[in-house]
């Protein structure tokens, strides 16, 4: 089956891209490149013997879209292309929704138009705004967002429950982190990395000074941010998961929520010791003051994905940053080879 992909060249994507050709699907990916690198197809080829059909575009592409449908006959869709950074979210509120929700949009008039009814969508814990309940379920009010990229997934997830003829599976992510264990394909931050994790291991490596800890005065108990954290392909098995629900028509309403995470949070000091625990390498660090946006902890509860999907993750803190730190390394060395 044809699977399109958008956004299949960034860190989540590239990474499903690969688990969906090891489940024999064969996706068709669309990426601006606005926050990837086209040298990630090589990657995925590297891994799986397979070179994915690719598209350089835009979701608001209209024209893009239609020769896309008509090339191929795509029987779902896995919609990734989306900014999403919470930080520059609030610097840059109306680009966040013209592409987040307009893409959405865009997207769907085109799967209507080419009777495609199966959208495998990300969103993000961050939909949940500070939490009252923790761990949070899919029962957890939606409160307001705390930034203008949770707005947009919110939003998305609107525009989903109003759109009844597409049967929607929507993921919400917690932390994705890691990297794939051969070092092919991970987190590609252009710039100055927005997650913790491509900043720790750019600061081991020596590319950044020093990480500065975003508030130490928290009400947890090193006074540093939770976070639950999943390693990027447990959570791009979650979306081969979630596609064969929709395309065996398990589905048992059109509009479904999973929340996607590791179950369990780490706060900054705890992942920055697990790092340093994992690879054997010190990271400097500094404590700064608050990031505007920033929820003070949140950790998923998976019993629903579990049960539903039969998904859960298998891999641990260290592993995920033994495998991003492995990625860190393979990007350097293939700048010196350049």
């Amino acid at each position: 089956m044809d699977i399109l992909v958008t956004g299949g060249l960034g860190f989540i994507g590239s990474h499903t891209v690969v688990s969906l050709i090891e489940a024999g699907y064969r996706p068709v990916i669309i990426d601006n490149l606005s926050n990837s690198d086209l040298s990630i197809l090589q990657g995925i080829e590297a891994i799986t013997g397979s070179s994915p059909v690719f598209f350089k575009g835009d979701v608001n592409d209209q024209a893009l879209l239609s020769s896309i449908f008509e090339q191929f006959k795509i029987s779902a869709v896995i919609h990734f292309a989306a900014f999403k950074a919470v930080g520059e979210s609030v610097q840059k509120p109306l680009d966040y929704y013209q592409n987040n929700v307009g893409g959405l949009v865009s997207l769907l008039k085109s799967m209507k138009r080419y009777n495609v009814h199966h959208l495998v969508f990300s969103s993000s814990c961050t939909v949940y705004g500070e939490p009252e309940h923790i761990p949070v379920s899919e029962h957890e009010s939606i409160k307001p967002a705390s930034s203008p990229y949770g707005a947009t997934k919110q939003m998305c997830e609107t525009i989903l429950q109003d759109v009844n003829w597409c049967h929607s599976q929507c993921l919400r992510y917690f932390n994705p982190v890691g990297a794939h264990s051969s070092a092919h394909i991970g987190e590609l931050p252009l710039g100055v990395p927005n997650n913790l994790v491509p900043f720790i291991t750019q600061t081991a490596a020596g590319i950044r000074k020093e990480l500065v800890i975003f508030g130490s005065d928290y009400p947890t108990p090193d006074g540093t941010n939770i976070r639950d954290y999943i390693h990027v392909m447990d959570l791009a098995s979650a979306h081969v998961a979630s596609l064969n629900r929709l395309l065996k028509g398990e589905n048992k309403h059109y509009f479904e929520v999973f929340n996607i995470g590791s179950g369990k949070g780490n706060s900054v000091l705890e992942v920055i010791h697990a790092f340093e625990n994992a690879t054997g390498v010190k990271v400097p660090y500094k404590i700064g003051d608050r990031r505007i946006g920033d929820v003070v902890q949140v950790w998923a509860d998976t019993a629903k994905v579990t049960e539903t999907l039969g998904w859960k993750p298998s891999r641990g803190i260290e592993e995920m940053m033994a495998d991003a730190w492995r990625w860190q390394q393979q990007i350097q060395r293939n700048q010196e080879l350049n």
